[in-house]
């Protein structure tokens, strides 16, 4: 089987969801699994929702009507009839989120967050299956959490992989289109569980890995994936081919091309990736495999914007030791702080980090403590990989380099603008 992944921005209106089914008539939907996601910014407008809800806002209601209107809308432009079946179970799932939220007694943030974001996929892909099946190509619409079966750390679930892989094997029958949400699964009691970041593309691995599926292609708005960001970057270039170590690196440093996560299951079972183009479907797109060099073999670019450096000495100018390091890291994971680069001397400690949570007022009144903290906000992290001395000097072009890192293959620089 093939496996086909098609984010919110491939069906974020009418007019994507008839590309979509264009796509598939150009390049096979025989024996082919489709992972869609939620619509467009719909999981953030459910966002919106859950966030209404826990403050018992008046715009509860109102922002519900939002998400219904926008589903609506698409309806109205992709079926004639105002009577067709697809508006009734598109309703139901609509009626099923508001029993949820006249019914629910849990106040667990996190167990509410999977309860309603998860009607997102659920809804798409009961209107794209309707919409297939009314263009004439018979399809089967799964709920995948009847496959993917989890633990119960919501919002980040872990899969159990042996009930996953029973359960899929037994009812997925080769020769079929398959039409199921990515992002999601049930625990053991089945409420529904989400798989965390980059859910759908990890959800697509899951079948994959299941299935021993010949392929896996991830549909986006880009060519493939490119050695650079474009909004950061000129002149990015297609990468025709990468090995998943290259990804999974790519990955760590904060590239956006496939979460490690995706990729295991995949390196595993040494099942192929593409990245195509849902716009241009026909082009090649980048193949990521086992054992492939990087073709082009070219520098690879990554920027972190909003960065923060802290540089921590000792105030008696004694060395900072592994049980300092040790106590500062335990800081770091107790606020949330996500690391990105590290330099030491004797007496001093320099962390280039992520302050996603706004947490670092806090952070720095407790290592002042025990520590001199000298910092700089809002500074820019580059990662250079198989960097050459005119990608460095493009990156450093015009700014204050603060810190600078070279490993044999890797080149990380945190500038100022």
């Amino acid at each position: 089987m093939k496996l086909f992944k098609f984010g919110g921005a491939s069906v974020k209106d009418a007019d994507g969801i008839k590309n979509v089914f264009s796509v598939l008539e150009k390049v096979g939907h025989e024996n082919v699994l489709l992972i869609i996601s939620a619509m467009g910014k719909t999981t953030n407008a459910l966002e919106v929702v859950i966030q209404n809800y826990f403050e018992k806002s008046d715009a509860l209601n109102a922002s519900v009507q939002e998400v219904r209107k926008y589903h609506n809308q698409i309806l109205m432009e992709l079926f004639e009839e105002d009577n067709h079946p697809v508006f009734s179970a598109v309703n139901a799932h609509f009626k099923e989120l508001d029993y949820f939220l006249n019914h629910n007694k849990s106040p667990n943030y996190n167990f509410v967050y999977d309860q309603i974001v998860s009607f997102g996929e659920l809804i798409s892909t009961t209107i794209v299956s309707f919409y297939f099946n009314y263009r004439g190509l018979k399809n089967n619409w799964l709920d995948v959490r009847q496959f993917i079966k989890t633990d119960a750390t919501y919002r980040d679930a872990l899969v159990d992989w042996e009930q996953t892989q029973k359960l899929i094997t037994k009812q997925i029958k080769k020769k079929n289109l398959y039409i199921t949400q990515g992002f999601i699964g049930s625990d053991e009691n089945n409420f529904t569980t989400t798989l965390g970041r980059e859910g759908s593309d990890y959800t697509a691995a899951i079948f994959a890995y299941c299935l021993n599926a010949e392929s896996v292609t991830i549909w986006k708005d880009v060519p493939g994936v490119l050695n650079a960001d474009p909004r950061f970057f000129e002149n990015a270039i297609l990468l025709n081919q990468i090995s998943y170590r290259e990804a999974i690196e790519l990955a760590f440093y904060g590239a956006s091309v496939i979460h490690p996560k995706t990729l295991q299951p995949l390196q595993r079972k040494e099942i192929p990736l593409f990245v195509k183009s849902f716009l241009n479907p026909m082009l090649p797109g980048t193949k990521v495999y086992k054992h492939a060099d990087l073709e082009p073999h070219t520098s690879c670019f990554i920027v972190k914007k909003n960065q923060l450096l802290i540089s921590l000495s000792s105030i008696d100018f004694s060395f900072i030791m592994e049980e300092h390091i040790s106590e500062i890291f335990a800081l770091f994971h107790q606020f949330k702080m996500k690391v990105s680069l590290i330099q030491n001397s004797a007496i001093s400690f320099s962390v280039c980090l992520e302050d996603k949570f706004g947490n670092f007022t806090e952070l720095k009144s407790i290592l002042a403590k025990k520590f001199k903290v000298s910092y700089n906000e809002n500074v820019s992290l580059y990662t250079i990989r198989h960097f050459t001395e005119k990608a460095a000097q493009m990156v450093e072009e015009n700014k204050t380099v603060l810190v600078k890192q070279i490993s044999r293959e890797t080149m990380q620089v945190v500038t100022k603008e």
